[in-house]
């Protein structure tokens, strides 16, 4: 077999890293494997998922491409290092964390005029002031998209006083909106560090491994980039294990038209394939509720996994968006957990205050353990002595509690989760299925210890919760798909009260008083992902509905990470000049990210636009990996009439899109279709 037609695809999720090795001229799967994600050192959970691979086989490898959700995964969580911001012009909302920010006075108006000067004695007093108390910068000036001046200043000045890395909001997106621009450049920051790591690991493995090919990581549009447009952009790989996941599925069944749901142990990422693509969201992903303004495939991304937090309080039943280790899972690492679990399931926890913090619930079901230090992270004594604690093993808050002295409340555990100083153990889906037998991979008893002790709390038998909390992930799981559903027939998100009973109805199909609801897909829906076989049927049954569970579903993301293309894209506006939009041929001005410029003629600013544009996206193309690159254009006049007595139209603006695609260089056969 020649080495020009071997692919490594990876797909390294929240709970499990898989990999496939693929005939990338026959599209077959020539190996796969699934090893436990091992966040603490992700090059051991990559590491495990060769060990069964042929070794000469993994030596001719000549591409390896990398889809994850972790960067997904991480915003949902509110997870990432620390960021400082730099506001120019305009306040930002601080709808995201952001660690220290300030801003300065600067920026620039609709035509691209300077409004401001940029106030760079302040900015540059701050950059000093965030010495050792931030991992990045995001720089954010009002209006940029039409004059990216005032950020590429402070861009200079941030490199030159912290020799940190630094994004500007203008980098990410062309597109209005300052607003979901500060999102994304501040959600960018703080993923560099995860995105490196991520990267660093699978390096790490190759090198041991001998294998020497380039690596490609998947955006959120199901295109790749290769590693170094990734450590520059990582918010771009948000939602790249769903894409990826949305590529393999059709590869797989060779359906163009599905549903597709693939859980994950931390999220739950639904896309449709409509004609065989799927479709992309212009607008901006949404990610945990926030608009970004990266565009990326339309995917619902939500915290409902195998690994989902359940809490139960009390009586009242939780089921949480935050990724904790399965107990099962925990008690194969740690033996040491099984006779503390078991003493645990002979006992009745006390309530915890429903006004305090989630995170910080205390269940005697679950345990933390420590993952990594974080400088410069101001602890409370408390906090530090907990961590030291579980440096070695897991405990309780309350086992800690007794051996240090304090009351298990003092910690704030939820603060050093959301860093990933600390990783939390807990019930989970996965504990549900080994209690009740129907997937055991890892330490079933544990599981049963766990749900003994919380079914006690509802007054229940071990079966009852199972089959309770079985129904309330079912549930969920529709409910999110539903809300899928709407958002792409309706194109909004807000359900009113008429709705959600309509909604629930359909889900529990129970009547109300006078009326039932019934709700049935007009598509099939399509499983991706380890144990779906476990919960999916039950949703295609609510919605009588066609399931697909295809061979090789379960390592679906890593297939699609390898039969991907490269595709850069940029958008250029041009505005006819003050006065002059009812000329046949005005005088206009560009707005580009590589710049502003006045030139007499549209018809010599379209041409401008698409032959400058086209350089930059070729070189961007290039840079991420690709060969026998495709320049195309596509230009979209926005006019209104005159009014009823006149002809004609007047030009509003132009915007002309340049994309430059290409399959990575590794991979050219003869006759390739590359798909976009």
């Amino acid at each position: 077999m020649s080495a020009l037609h071997v692919g490594l695809g990876f797909d390294t999720g929240g709970t499990y890293t898989d990999a496939v090795l693929m005939d990338m001229e026959e599209s077959r799967v020539l190996q796969k494997s699934k090893a436990l994600t091992t966040r603490d050192d992700l090059s051991v959970g990559i590491r495990n998922t060769l060990v069964g691979f042929d070794k000469e086989l993994l030596k001719k490898v000549a591409m390896v491409s990398l889809s994850s959700t972790l960067a997904t995964n991480s915003i949902v969580e509110g997870k990432g290092c620390r960021v400082g911001l730099i506001c120019v012009g305009e306040e930002f909302e601080m709808s995201v964390p952001v660690d220290l920010h300030a801003t300065v006075a600067g920026g620039h108006d609709l035509d691209g005029n300077e409004t401001s000067k940029l106030d760079e004695d302040s900015a540059r007093a701050f950059m000093l002031s965030l010495k050792d108390k931030v991992d990045g910068i995001s720089i954010n000036s009002y209006l940029s998209v039409r004059n990216p001046d005032h950020e590429l200043r402070l861009k200079r000045i941030a490199k030159e006083t912290l020799g940190l890395p630094v994004v500007c909001g203008h980098e990410l997106s062309s597109s209005l909106g300052y607003h979901e621009r500060t999102v994304t450049s501040v959600m960018n920051s703080r993923l560099i560090p995860i995105i490196k790591d991520l990267m660093d690991s699978v390096k790490k493995v190759m090198l041991e491994y001998d294998i020497k090919a380039p690596l490609m990581i998947v955006k959120g549009d199901g295109s790749i980039m290769s590693e170094h447009v990734a450590l520059e952009r990582p918010i771009e790989t948000i939602l790249s294990g769903p894409a990826a996941s949305l590529i393999g599925a059709k590869m797989l069944t060779g359906r163009n038209d599905a549903v597709v749901m693939d859980m994950g142990g931390t999220t739950l990422d639904i896309g449709i394939l409509r004609n065989g693509f799927p479709r992309l969201e212009k607008e901006g992903a949404i990610i945990g509720g926030k608009r970004t303004r990266v565009m990326a495939a339309e995917i619902s991304t939500s915290g409902i996994g195998g690994d989902s937090r359940i809490i139960v309080n009390g009586s009242k039943f939780l089921l949480e968006p935050v990724r904790v280790m399965p107990l099962c899972i925990a008690a194969s690492q740690w033996p040491q957990l099984l006779p503390r679990l078991r003493e645990v399931a002979s006992i009745r926890s006390r309530f915890s205050p429903e006004s305090m913090d989630v995170n910080n619930i205390v269940q005697d079901t679950e345990f933390f353990v420590k993952l990594k230090d974080i400088k410069n992270v101001l602890l409370s004594n408390e906090d530090t002595a907990l961590l030291e604690l579980v440096s070695k093993e897991p405990f309780s808050l309350r086992e800690a509690g007794s051996k240090l002295g304090v009351h298990p409340f003092s910690f704030n555990v939820g603060k050093m989760e959301g860093l990933g100083m600390i990783q939390r153990i807990g019930l989970t889906p996965t504990d549900l299925l080994h209690a009740e037998g129907s997937y055991v991979e890892y330490d079933k008893n544990a599981s049963l210890y766990a749900v003994t002790h919380q079914s006690g709390k509802m007054g229940m038998t071990e079966s009852q919760f199972i089959e309770f909390a079985k129904n309330k992930v079912v549930d969920k799981l529709a409910e999110e798909l539903l809300r899928k559903l709407f958002f792409e027939e309706t194109g909004t998100m807000n359900i009113d009260a008429v709705g959600l009973d309509l909604m629930r109805k359909s889900i529990s199909r129970q009547s109300g008083l006078d009326y039932e609801c019934v709700i049935r897909l007009n598509k099939p829906l399509m499983g991706i992902g380890a144990p779906v076989g476990a919960w999916f049927p039950q949703v295609a049954k609510k919605f009588e509905t066609e399931l697909l569970l295809p061979e090789h579903s379960e390592v679906g993301n890593a297939i699609g990470a390898v039969t991907g293309s490269i595709v850069e894209s940029m958008d250029i506006l041009i505005k006819p000049s003050v006065g002059e939009n009812a000329l046949d041929d005005p005088s206009c001005i560009v707005f580009a990210p590589f710049g502003r410029f006045e030139i007499e003629k549209l018809s010599e600013a379209e041409v401008f636009a698409v032959n400058e544009a086209g350089k930059h996206v070729s070189e961007r193309a290039r840079k991420a990996g690709a060969d026998h690159i495709e320049i195309r254009s596509k230009k979209l006049e926005k006019k209104v009439g005159l009014g009823e007595g006149y002809d004609g139209r007047i030009l509003i603006e132009t915007i002309i899109t340049v994309t430059a695609v290409g399959k990575p260089r590794q991979f050219l056969f003869k006759d390739t279709e590359i798909l976009y």
